[in-house]
């Protein structure tokens, strides 16, 4: 780069700005499956995808990637080649599918490298195939992730068309999470589709780990694990071990936490290092034996689905409105938003849809938990340690005080009807 200035990742805001559309694609999906009798959806799955989505930009939003940044400028003041020119048209094309090439292999060792799948998995934990699936992602990814790309700024790739075209990666992959679009003729042959990506989503034995590009089905094919959807052998999507929550804390950190666990139990000192960089599959014999883990029999496949009531249901989904105009409103006023108010809107977004979530697994306690929430939220308004000038502040305030009166009033005045009826 010929500007000394650090790179600042908010300075290409695509993905902020595309946020909208997505909505406004998942909103036309859901429609259309209604409409066609072919819903996709449901208000629990689509919440936890949602919610994960929100929760994998707070590392962005909190700067918690500094290392990396500090290390790209660093190769860019120091190691940086100078092979390209900024802006050039080239520059552009190269870039692009240097780091499509790089994001196939980072896909591919994050399914094939435990500690990498740990951070992964959650992608990939959904039993529905949708648009709001692709919102699904890690909270972690910036622990491992950008070592994979430092080849692409040794080179001399300008950082601002670094992350522009990792940017519109990840725009191309939204469209390809859908179930309503079959096989699309020659485009097959050179980009990753939808009946590509519903392959690399399923969890069938014929499938499983496969179709790992990103906008290019050709690294794929030429290095060997490109695999077509077959007419004969519908994806059943999810993990081979399934999650079994909608909790986004536990969904971010449960390989992890096993990993953990596993080193402290194993008794062989080279098991409890070769644990975190095997196979995804395997775990030394003693800690396999004492805490097992279960598969799911893909012949009597039953998707993870509680049983809730109307009035949670209904509860649930207000709720879920409600966070999305929260995040959005906190993601367009970043530039108002000191960092310790950031921080701050992170911790009540995810204890927000943490109890939201239990509360969709019937979990006893939630309304208490989201109650309790809500009254500290009201509190640190009201004692401005949320700035109540803030967009993102009034609109916390508003839903701290609806959940306040909807848990203590409403919600048991109508149980009290229903015992008397």
């Amino acid at each position: 780069m010929n500007s000394s200035k650090p790179f600042d990742i908010q300075d290409v805001n695509l993905i902020t700005l595309a946020i909208p559309i997505f909505f406004i694609l998942i909103l036309c999906e859901y429609l259309y499956g209604v409409i066609a009798k072919n819903n996709t959806y449901r208000l629990n799955d689509a919440f936890s995808s949602i919610s994960l989505g929100m929760i994998s930009r707070l590392p962005v939003i909190l700067n918690l990637g500094i290392l990396w940044g500090l290390t790209y400028n660093f190769i860019v003041k120091d190691f940086n080649l100078g092979i390209f020119q900024n802006d050039h048209w080239t520059t552009w094309a190269v870039a692009f599918l240097l780091y499509d090439l790089s994001y196939y292999w980072m896909h591919r060792l994050s399914h094939e490298i435990k500690i990498l799948w740990a951070s992964h998995v959650v992608h990939h934990q959904s039993e529905e195939y949708n648009l709001s699936t692709a919102l699904r992602q890690t909270g972690t990814g910036f622990l491992f992730t950008s070592i994979f790309y430092i080849p692409m700024i040794l080179l001399g790739i300008p950082l601002k068309i670094f992350i522009t075209v990792a940017a519109i990666n990840l725009i191309y992959q939204f469209w390809v999470h859908t179930e309503h679009i079959k096989k699309i003729g020659f485009i097959e042959l050179v980009f990753v589709t939808p009946s590509h990506h519903r392959v690399h989503h399923a969890q069938n034995p014929e499938y499983v780990d496969t179709n790992h590009g990103g906008v290019f089905i050709i690294w794929d094919k030429l290095f060997g694990t490109f695999v077509e959807e077959r007419s004969d052998l519908k994806p059943i999507y999810g993990t081979v071990k399934p999650l079994r929550s909608w909790n986004p804390i536990w969904a971010n950190f449960e390989i992890f936490y096993q990993m953990f666990r596993d080193t402290i139990y194993t008794k062989k000192i080279m098991d409890k290092i070769k644990l975190w960089f095997s196979a995804t599959s395997w775990r030394p014999d003693d800690v396999a034996k004492r805490f097992p883990s279960q598969a799911n029999d893909l012949t009597a496949f039953k998707k993870y689905d509680p049983a809730i009531t109307k009035e949670i249901r209904t509860f649930a989904f207000l709720q879920f409105l409600i966070i999305n105009v929260i995040s959005t409103a906190i993601i367009f006023t970043l530039n108002e938003q000191t960092y310790t108010e950031k921080l701050i809107f992170a911790v009540i977004l995810i204890l927000s849809v943490t109890s939201i979530s239990m509360l969709l697994e019937n979990i006893k306690g939630s309304y208490g938990l989201e109650f309790a929430r809500s009254i500290v939220v009201v509190a640190l308004f009201f004692t401005n340690i949320l700035e109540p000038d803030l967009l993102a502040s009034k609109i916390i305030l508003a839903q701290g005080l609806f959940n306040i009166i909807c848990i203590a009033f409403l919600i048991p005045i109508k149980r009290q009807f229903q015992m008397n009826d």
